[in-house]
């Protein structure tokens, strides 16, 4: 695939501020390489053995057990929040297992949360460039980030960390905002925070659900980066939602994009 706009799509208006996703678009998290297991044939995450020692300090709970109350908490909080693209912070739902194992400690939930994001940190990996890349196009845009995730100050962390926060005009996290794209209504904070209009705007991500229908929901354009999207193709061909505007293999192409559309 070729950077582009596919057919059928009018022109775009002068491009005034882009949007970002974060993970898999300006850094990279490799949670493959984190440890894979299955508890009674259902993949359990991968933090879930420190999180159980961890538990365990405060009561002794059967490995099995602590699974079976983290999956009950997904089934009943978070899997139908996450249904209507509402996010659930990564503290609370510790808490809700925290509660059921029947432990009264209110800073426990705040221990989980650290070790779970502390092995995401871990496997995040920051691409260097991509600093030099924001503070090339915000002298020309306002920019902004439009990211899901459970956990701002993490997000937060990787960017301050990364030299990537000190180039954005706005920053949107699903934990803050509380609703999860595709929901229009992250997208419309983003756009509110830069103080432009969803036809002034570009939106860059990797997931064609949340990124590429959510912005198209928004009225926003959109460029789909596949830097980090196996089967690229297949999975467009697949795709039943709003084809993007663009699709870039890189971010480098993005320039180029911009340049060649006028903006």
């Amino acid at each position: 695939m070729h950077p582009g706009r596919k057919l059928g799509q009018s022109a775009l208006m002068p491009i005034r501020a882009v949007l970002f996703d974060l993970f898999d678009t300006l850094v990279d998290l490799h949670y493959d390489r984190l440890p894979r297991e299955l508890h009674a044939g259902r993949p359990i995450m991968p933090t879930a053995r420190p999180l159980h020692a961890a538990i365990a300090e405060y009561k002794a709970v059967d490995f099995d057990h602590f699974i079976d109350v983290l999956f009950a908490v997904d089934h009943e909080i978070l899997h139908p929040r996450y249904a209507r693209d509402i996010e659930v912070p990564t503290e609370e739902r510790f808490a809700a297992v925290v509660e059921r194992l029947g432990i009264d400690d209110a800073k426990l939930p705040h221990r989980l949360t650290e070790i779970h994001m502390g092995a995401i940190r871990d496997h995040t990996v920051v691409l260097p460039q991509h600093a030099d890349l924001l503070a090339e196009l915000h002298g020309r845009f306002r920019l902004g980030l439009c990211s899901n995730f459970s956990h701002s100050a993490t997000a937060m962390s990787i960017l301050e960390e990364s030299a990537l926060s000190c180039h954005f005009d706005a920053i949107a996290i699903s934990d803050e905002i509380g609703f999860r794209k595709p929901r229009s209504e992250i997208f419309e904070v983003s756009l509110e925070r830069l103080g432009v209009g969803a036809d002034e705007a570009l939106h860059v991500g990797d997931n064609l659900h949340a990124d590429v229908q959510g912005a198209a929901a928004a009225g926003i354009a959109s460029v789909w980066i596949t830097r980090r999207v196996p089967e690229a193709e297949r999975r467009l061909q697949e795709f039943d939602g709003p084809s993007p505007d663009f699709v870039i293999a890189d971010l480098a192409e993005l320039i180029q994009l911009l340049d060649a559309s006028g903006s």
